[in-house]
């Protein structure tokens, strides 16, 4: 920090002039903090990077002007994933996007991830990354969804900790992003997210919390969005009341770029650094300083936590060459561990490449494979696996490998094409289809308007299957796509978007070097209609209205009986797991109770191999309506053919409770719970019961107002209500029990009721004042 170093943050911040205080939590173009040189204080390079890093050359070491820096951002946000987007980009390494890397479940890959990430981001200056996301991918349809890694809070907070502690043990900084509800790119900076407060904490704030509980990122970041009618960087009760004072998070908190409409607003709500530099923003708060209308206070809390970062991220490791052959492979492990196979009729793989003649691979995807989303998170990868090449360098000279183009379906020619398209793939003995979503409207700023994949591809991959050819589906998307050829081919693999070793690890596992061991982080539909919420989707006169509540994913295919296309945490192997002998430690849960459970996982298979169990459980005559089952822990178990290990977790009180709006609190209320393991959310292996012991009710608050039922419903102010009516008015205790009989059904007021029986005989503030006496 130069030749002040020995002051403390707080005691910098006091050598600031207002200028200079606007300036450190402004940024400086729009990669940068700004340095305040008479201080000593230094500039921080940051980039964006949940998956690989992404620097520009241009952006961050040209100095651009803020007109050229807005021209910049918006050309990189509305980029294409595509081989001429990458300009002055450095080589990096595309890791899988967070849409494969979810279905890995696997925290310590998410940790190897964050180590190679933190590696290349010092050889090139970077301190600080701005990722993981964890937003929770609410709809298939969100133009961000290949950045996130589940539809469940547990996954997405556990697989951020895992990589945020990693990055940050290298001193390289993370920004856990976007915080809140950024699960639409439709109007995005406008559009507000209306959520109700049990859903918030149950589902779209858990997850954020408990990655900072288990790693405490150096920065937070808002989102785009307003919720419930405020901007989620000028949003108080999101990042003062509970981020800060409910969470106890004091790092640091950063807009998204260009997120902030008033930035004055934006401070006194808690959000500290505006990014980038904007001119008319820093103006508009100088005059606002000098005017008496900005809080000084927080103004100097910004800066001190502006410059808390900034000493952090001096204190990186010296950068050091990085081995990018090494992460290459990396990435090929992590997609090989992440890929699901979603379907395996009669065991069509793995294929032997020796008892095989021909395979036709079909589609652009073999040569031109989609290893990424588009926006501001592309990585200019450092090589790409192309799948083909990879597929023949397994073919040997006995197997022949033919590669045929996607066609261009002429209107009034698809027949002809299919026919043309059969023709070639006749005498092969399997057909390698590598097929892609439709490219019309994804990506950062766009929300897909289909689960539709490219057109050419359901009528090639239907007519394949009825020639019955051996037809091997290999898709790649950035989340749930239709399957409407789903029931006869023969296997599908969900590559999502694997990174640049995809190419050699769908190759793995087709041949069977890789038993696939990935499973859905989020649940397919059968069809558009059945995403939870459509029919409140994308909203209207910029409102979306999170109508499903917390029946987020697979809560709202449970509650309503609905069968999807896969199940959450669906995936298929080489071989098979028993589950066995589940048992609990304790017969009840209460107060600050824990549940240590226990069962064994056996490979009862032929191929080594790793099975993602999951915990879920399932509440039992519950105090509010909850999920059938929500998933509580998971882990991954690698076993070898007929090996058994114990597996073992253990649960807190807050594993078992709900939020309660009406009291402001998680809860523990039901009757009982039924701990479930299993291999899917719909495939529960084994059961257990544990009690509860649940916790106090806090009397309800009655008023005149309350009804018979409600009062009578109280011992307390029945025995209140009997002394009023018995001894202020006279009547004997078998008058007093047919007055309570004759009112005990009306659905008016206690008072209303009574004083239609009685007349005025009992005055509206005597039974006020009785009432108010019982609660304190």
């Amino acid at each position: 920090m130069g030749e002040h170093s020995e002051l403390n943050s707080a005691e910098l911040v006091e050598h600031l002039s207002d200028e200079e205080k606007v300036d450190l939590i402004s940024g400086r173009g729009l990669w940068k903090t700004a340095a305040i040189e008479k201080l000593g204080i230094v500039s921080i390079v940051m980039t964006d990077g949940t998956y690989g890093v992404r620097y520009s050359t241009t952006q961050i070491e040209a100095g651009d002007s803020d007109e050229n820096d807005l021209a910049a951002f918006q050309a990189l946000v509305n980029q294409q994933a595509d081989d001429n987007m990458f300009g002055s980009t450095r080589p990096a390494t595309c890791f899988p996007n967070g849409n494969l890397l979810g279905c890995s479940w696997d925290v310590e890959l998410a940790a190897r991830v964050g180590d190679a990430l933190a590696a290349e981001c010092l050889s090139m200056g970077v301190r600080l990354l701005l990722g993981p996301g964890i937003n929770t991918r609410r709809t298939p349809l969100a133009g961000r969804a290949y950045e996130y890694y589940s539809e469940d809070p547990v996954i997405n907070g556990e697989l951020a900790a895992a990589l945020i502690n990693a990055l940050q043990d290298r001193g390289v900084g993370t920004s856990l992003k976007h915080f809140a509800c950024n699960n639409s790119e439709l109007d995005r900076t406008t559009m507000s997210s209306d959520v109700d407060e049990r859903a918030l904490r149950e589902i779209y704030l858990a997850g954020f919390e408990r990655a900072i509980a288990k790693s405490n990122p150096w920065t937070v970041m808002s989102a785009y969005n307003p919720i419930n009618g405020v901007q989620a960087s000028e949003h108080a009760w999101l990042l003062t009341d509970v981020l800060r004072r409910q969470w106890g998070y004091e790092g640091l908190v950063v807009s998204d770029w260009h997120a902030i409409k008033d930035r004055v607003a934006s401070i006194a709500a808690g959000c500290d650094l505006d990014m980038p530099e904007s001119a008319p923003r820093k103006r508009r708060l100088l005059a606002a300083l000098k005017s008496g209308h900005a809080d000084r206070a927080r103004l100097d809390d910004a800066c001190r936590r502006v410059l808390n970062l900034v000493r952090k991220c001096s204190t990186a490791q010296p950068s050091a060459p990085v081995d990018l052959e090494t992460h290459h492979q990396l990435a090929r492990r992590i997609a090989a561990e992440s890929i699901v196979l979603l379907k395996n009729r009669d065991d069509v793989l793995p294929l032997d490449p020796a008892r095989l003649n021909r395979i036709v691979v079909i589609g652009d995807g073999a040569i031109h494979p989609q290893i990424q989303g588009s926006g501001s998170a592309t990585t200019n990868p450092y090589r790409v696996d192309l799948p083909i090449e990879r597929l023949r360098a397994r073919s040997g000279a006995s197997l022949r490998m033919d590669h045929i183009r996607s066609p261009a379906f002429a209107q009034g020619q698809e027949n002809e094409t299919v026919a043309n398209i059969l023709a070639d793939c006749a005498g092969a003995d399997t057909i390698i289809v590598f097929a892609e979503n439709a490219k019309s409207r994804n990506g950062e700023g766009n929300d897909r308007d289909s689960l539709e994949l490219e057109p050419w591809q359901n009528t090639t991959i239907a007519a394949l299957a009825a020639a019955n050819h051996a037809v091997i589906v290999v898709l790649s998307m950035p989340d749930a796509v239709a399957m409407p050829w789903l029931r006869d081919v023969d296997a599908v693999l969900a590559a999502f978007y694997p990174g640049q070793g995809g190419g050699e690890a769908i190759t793995q596992i087709i041949f069977g070097e890789q038993n696939p061991c990935g499973k859905l982080s989020a649940t397919m539909p059968v069809r558009i209609e059945d995403i939870p919420g459509w029919h409140s989707y994308p909203g209207e006169n910029r409102h979306h209205v999170y109508s499903e509540g917390i029946f987020v994913g697979y809560r709202f295919y449970d509650r309503k009986k609905l069968e999807p296309l896969f199940p959450f945490g669906h995936g298929l192997s080489y071989t098979q797991f028993s589950y066995e002998t589940l048992s609990l430690d304790r017969q009840d849960i209460g107060a600050d109770d824990v549940c240590e459970v226990a069962f064994t996982l056996r490979n009862s298979g032929a191929r080594q191999g790793k099975e993602i169990v999951q915990l879920y459980i399932r509440p039992i005559e519950p105090d509010l309506a909850r999920p059938l089952r929500e998933l509580k822990a998971f882990t991954k178990v690698d076993l070898k053919p007929e090996e058994a290990k114990t597996v073992t977790f253990t649960l807190s009180r807050r594993d078992f409770c709900h939020y309660d709006p009406a009291e402001g609190l998680w809860v523990l209320r039901a009757k009982a719970f039924a701990i479930e393991v299993g291999a899917s959310s719909r495939d529960i292996r084994q059961t257990a019961e544990l009690y509860c012991r649940p916790d106090t009710r806090p009397a309800r608050k009655l008023s005149p107002a309350s009804t018979p039922a409600e009062v009578l419903s109280d011992p307390s102010a029945e025995r209140v209500l009997r002394n009023l009516i018995g001894d202020k008015l006279g009547f004997s205790a078998e008058e007093t029990e047919a007055i309570i009989e004759k009112i005990s059904g009306s659905f008016l007021g206690i008072y209303d009721t009574i004083s239609w029986y009685l007349d005025d005989k009992l005055q509206e503030e005597e039974i006020a004042d009785a009432l108010a006496n019982l609660h304190q």
